[in-house]
């Protein structure tokens, strides 16, 4: 279906679902207090440490960490992508999921959709081919590929020739669609010819199990070895992972991903009951793809050749993934032995002892940089030191504020043996931004001290508080750690007013703030009664206030005494000095 999900339809839903009726349905809730209680369904656990807040429409695990609305359970219990988790919340509200337009035109989504029925029926055309050719069937036959695991990835083959696809698809489809597909080359001279030639076909499926491209490896001495589609409109190699959509859905309980290099291994561990196992598509491992990972699975391992080439693709995936890190996501990698890939591996040492191996011999991904940059210079002098500190703030200086982040940076300090403060002082790792959009995640004891980390969580817990507020753009103003952010809270519930926390929450999913609202969500008041959450909300902006004239009256005489004030600046401090 074409268009954007207007975020306001987003909004709506989650105000008419109930997240305890959609996790109770699936894992069963007992009342405990305020909130519902059970054991972990994404970690074992024996003692209960997953809550869910029927006031905020939130969970959390104590335990492992998860969390999220409503949305997020579907995507994590369910390995539903976003626009899958709307819709099938919608259905169960008897609702239509709306679409603006935006992006694409119609035209260009019912073009579309003519390429993927295309592509559908280029990937039977080659799944009949194989039954046709000996020597296809012989190759897989001596990868030792079983006839279950062909069918399930739908491996086909397409013979020699420089026009079978043209030929036998132009009596359905048109030349330009078969171009805009990938699978005809435009000849300079005029004319095509068919891209792929003589190779087993790997189809390429998105995450609703639509064809959208396809691999191809040699079966003789040409070159290149393995061939993909080109990009298309359907088909983007920075976004899509080969295997995602059958580790999801050949998977009981689908806990991790592992991400290897090709088809091939992707297949061989699929044969030895090894089915979460995905593969970029010529790429390097992107952004995209663990963020999409991430909504899926809350650990992700990759898996390399020990070679150069392996450990430069590690170093790739890593320095892609510090940006998207989050507490309660892991990140793991495993070198093989030189000379070995998962494909080999597997089948030398079996299932069980390659399992093993992802578990005992994966390091984590602050190990493995460390360990890297360790290997690089030389702490055992004060440059070789100053160059790691270096190295180590422009690596993670993207990283959201994270515990993760927290214990990388104290690890770092003990590593180069030196202070902690001075690590922060020198603003190594850092996040650069303005001072008033400074919003660090706090512990609940810190919470309960700081007004404006109070205000949001009061505002989270009673969004209607915000009529209390008088003048949200002086807030904005205020020259006072997350004053900027808790004035876009207070316009953002202003501009929807049916808003509740989950949709809040909702709108800063993957940000840097993320963190620090699902660490305010966590922390429940005391009291839930009206009166006293008003009383607690008007005094909060009595402090924010009162802390905010102080800074400002601070600032102001100390630039009287060090460089003078402008005629402004006298009446401002008049004002204040008047006001104390």
């Amino acid at each position: 279906m074409a268009g954007i999900i207007p975020r306001n339809f987003i909004d709506d839903l989650l105000t008419r679902v109930d997240v305890v009726e959609v996790i109770n349905a699936r894992v069963p809730l007992k009342k405990k207090g305020r909130e519902y209680t059970a054991c972990c369904p994404f970690h074992t656990e024996k003692t209960p440490s997953f809550t869910v807040s029927s006031i905020k429409q939130f969970y959390h695990c104590f335990g492992c960490g998860v969390h999220g609305t409503a949305i997020n359970f579907l995507m994590d219990y369910e390995h539903m992508d976003f626009v899958e988790a709307i819709e099938t919340l919608a259905r169960s509200q008897g609702l239509d999921v709306p679409r603006e337009q935006g992006g694409k035109s119609p035209k260009a989504y019912k073009k579309d959709a003519n390429l993927y029925d295309l592509l559908e029926d280029v990937a039977g055309y080659y799944q009949q081919q194989l039954t046709r050719s000996s020597v296809a069937q012989q190759y897989l036959s001596g990868r030792e590929l079983s006839h279950d695991v062909i069918s399930r990835f739908k491996i086909g083959y397409i013979q020699d020739g420089w026009d079978n696809v043209l030929k036998h698809f132009t009596q359905k489809y048109t030349v330009q669609q078969l171009l805009d597909s990938g699978l005809l080359i435009e000849k300079d001279n005029g004319g095509q010819y068919d891209r792929f030639r003589d190779r087993i076909m790997f189809p390429i499926r998105d995450k609703r199990g639509r064809v959208i491209g396809f691999g191809g490896r040699v079966l003789g001495d040409g070159t290149p070895k393995y061939l993909n589609s080109p990009e298309t409109s359907v088909f983007h190699k920075g976004t899509e992972l080969y295997g995602f959509y059958e580790a999801r859905h050949n998977t009981r309980k689908l806990e991790q991903i592992l991400v290897v290099e090709g088809y091939m291994d992707v297949i061989a561990l699929a044969q030895f009951d090894i089915s979460y196992a995905v593969a970029t598509l010529g790429t390097a491992t992107t952004k995209d793809h663990i963020v999409q990972i991430f909504r899926a699975v809350h650990e992700v391992i990759f898996c390399f050749d020990g070679d150069r080439a392996g450990r430069e693709a590690a170093w790739r995936a890593l320095q892609n993934a510090l940006p998207v890190l989050r507490d309660g996501k892991e990140i793991r990698f495993l070198f093989l032995p030189m000379g070995e890939d998962p494909d080999t591996q597997v089948r030398k040492i079996g299932k069980d002892a390659f399992e093993q191996s992802l578990i005992q011999d994966a390091v984590s991904l602050t190990d493995y940089m460390l360990t890297h940059l360790s290997e690089q210079y030389n702490l055992s002098n004060r440059e070789g030191k100053a160059r790691f500190l270096e190295e180590v703030g422009k690596l993670v200086k993207d990283m959201p504020d994270t515990l993760i982040k927290d214990q990388l940076m104290a690890d770092v300090a003990k590593l180069t043996s030196v202070d902690i403060g001075l690590i922060k002082q020198r603003k190594i790792g850092v996040i650069q931004t303005e001072p008033q959009q400074s919003f660090s995640r706090l512990s609940d004891r810190e919470v309960r001290h700081t007004p404006v980390r109070f205000a949001i969580t009061l505002l989270l817990t009673k969004p209607d508080l915000v009529a209390e507020v008088e003048d949200p753009e002086e807030i904005a103003l205020f020259d006072l750690p997350g004053c900027n952010f808790l004035a876009t809270i207070i316009e953002t519930i202003e501009e929807n007013p049916h808003v509740n926390a989950a949709g809040l929450l909702d709108r800063w999913r993957n940000t840097e703030y993320e963190a620090s609202l699902v660490s305010l969500m966590k922390w429940q008041p005391e009291s839930q009664d009206d009166e006293m959450l008003t009383k607690e909300f008007q005094d909060c902006l009595r402090q924010i206030r009162k802390k905010a004239h102080e800074l400002k009256l601070e600032n102001l005489l100390h630039k009287e005494r060090t460089e003078g004030l402008d005629d402004i600046e006298k009446r401002d401090l008049i004002a204040l000095l008047g006001n104390r």
